[in-house]
């Protein structure tokens, strides 16, 4: 690593400490020509896939795009942060351990669906009246009776 203060290469490191969380690792280094200390942190790369839209172009997979679908679908039910927190961390996980580049977008919303559906129905039908597009009150009728009729079996 090179130091900030006279650009040398070579230091040592004289302090290593996690985070509290775990993922970040903060040390302590010294430079073996000007002596300066100063301070690098060490966390994992985490390579996420880009998103194949409908309309096939193409962005970086966004965490905080889930979460907004998610507070919309959720709002005014019984459905807490730490749940739709929950539910975007496995889908971000899941994406990376496929470590697919690329995945379709479908993919992501059946997988919002998937898990919506098993933490609250009516959160479930909103998010799938948005991502389905429901054209009439036929579709969103079907999408309900889709549900009853899989609660009774």
């Amino acid at each position: 690593m090179r130091c900030p203060f006279c650009s040398h290469i070579e230091d040592k490191v004289i302090d290593s400490r996690q985070s509290r969380d775990g993922d970040v690792i903060r040390r302590r280094r010294e430079c073996l020509k000007c002596e300066g200390r100063f301070t690098s942190y060490e966390r994992i790369e985490n390579i996420l896939p880009h998103v194949i839209k409908k309309d096939n172009s193409r962005e970086l997979f966004d965490r905080l795009k889930i979460l907004q679908g998610l507070e919309r679908a959720c709002e005014k039910r019984p459905v807490s942060v730490e749940s739709r927190e929950a539910l975007a961390a496995g889908i971000e996980q899941s994406l990376q351990a496929a470590g697919e580049k690329e995945i379709p977008s479908s993919v992501i919303g059946e997988q919002v669906m998937d898990r919506l559906k098993e933490i609250d129905e009516v959160a479930y039908v909103r998010f799938a009246s948005v991502y389905r597009q429901f054209k009439d009150i036929k579709e969103f009728m079907e999408e309900i009776k889709d549900i009853v009729y899989n609660k009774k079996t």
